[in-house]
């Protein structure tokens, strides 16, 4: 068993958000990664983009429009999204709440901005 303190957690930044990683194979060495986002009010919707892995998000507080695969849905604390692999998506947070979310997904997966050309990135806060 492992037990990740709150000091040892990472933290990633990007101009859209803020990503703690709770879990993962390098930290805690968990099978599968496990991350909070947050969004603040007002911050930039993040880049359309793909990943090759199912995710599975859970909204903790706030709220957002989250397009997939050409769809829209609004989704707010308490909702759960599943987000196919290679599926197009982007999220917004709401203007004025922002939002938080816990998110899942097998570890190794590839990033990619659209459009798709060349090698993904595997996220930071998945490793």
């Amino acid at each position: 068993m492992s037990v990740i303190r709150t000091s040892e957690t990472r933290r990633s930044q990007t101009p859209a958000a803020t990503m703690t990683t709770l879990a993962s194979p390098t930290l805690g060495t968990a099978d599968r990664p496990i991350w909070r986002v947050d969004v603040v009010a007002g911050a930039p919707s993040g880049p359309r983009h793909v990943i090759d892995v199912e995710q599975i998000w859970v909204f903790t507080d706030g709220a957002a429009t989250v397009e997939l695969a050409g769809e829209s849905f609004a989704v707010a604390a308490g909702d759960t999204i599943v987000v196919p692999a290679d599926a197009e998506r982007s999220v917004a947070a709401d203007p004025a709440s922002g939002f938080s979310a816990i998110v899942t997904a097998p570890a190794g997966g590839q990033a990619w901005t659209l459009p798709r050309e060349g090698d993904g990135i595997v996220p930071p806060w998945t490793v």
